[in-house]
């Protein structure tokens, strides 16, 4: 029989990322900036956005990628590595993990954005001055707009969890809610994908949605 951990290793959230399904939290501001900046030329040129793992970067930037190219640009998302040529517009991630030569391409693709010839967004886990990075790179990024993102607060989560059962159509306690909210990781992605293996374990089981039936799952009773 599945174990409850492969459950949670194999139901992962279905909707790709997009700004409709991003609970800003409080980064309201950095996803509106994202947002204007994927949606035409006119934005700002390079936006920065730095926090820890968990907090939303990935999300955002693909979620930028996806718009711009609704809106009819051409649209690219690296990570740990950046193009040679600069499309309109240009999502990089983990920027800390760029090899020199990257970081060089990566200098010359910000120089041709602000001369207006596209739009690039960059993500990393520090502030840009923090940067294990070339001087020039880590000034021109902290040149642009900059945002720390913050992962979601306590309450924040337990409105996604809510939100998360409602979608599937299910009836969730609010003590498995907060159990749930205590317990488990804090990265959204781990989080919703724990609610999705409760629901589908529950109905396989033809259990109720209880507090034990949590700790299954998390791997703190006996599975099953």
């Amino acid at each position: 029989m599945t174990s409850p951990r492969q459950l949670i290793l194999d139901i992962r959230p279905e909707a790709p990322p997009r700004f409709d399904n991003f609970l800003p939290g409080d980064n309201f501001e950095a996803a509106s900036a994202c947002y204007l900046a994927a949606d035409s030329a006119g934005g700002e040129a390079v936006i920065y956005l730095w926090g820890e793992a968990g907090c939303g970067r990935t999300h955002l930037l693909q979620a930028a990628v996806a718009h711009a190219r609704e809106a009819g640009r051409v649209a690219d998302y690296y990570t740990h590595d950046v193009p040679e040529d600069l499309p309109q517009f240009l999502a990089v991630d983990a920027v800390d993990d760029l090899s020199p030569e990257a970081q060089i391409r990566l200098f010359s693709l910000i120089i041709r954005a602000r001369d207006g010839l596209g739009s690039i967004l960059v993500a990393g886990g520090k502030p840009p001055s923090a940067l294990a990075l070339r001087e020039d790179l880590r000034t021109r990024l902290g040149s642009g707009l900059v945002f720390q993102l913050h992962p979601l607060n306590e309450a924040q989560r337990a409105e996604a969890v809510r939100e998360r059962a409602v979608a599937r159509g299910m009836r969730i306690p609010e003590e498995v809610v907060c159990y749930l909210i205590t317990h488990s990781r804090r990265d959204l992605p781990s989080l919703l994908a724990v609610v999705d293996a409760l629901d589908v374990l529950s109905l396989s089981l033809k259990r109720p949605l209880t507090v034990p039936l949590l700790r299954e799952i998390l791997g703190r009773g006996t599975p099953p």
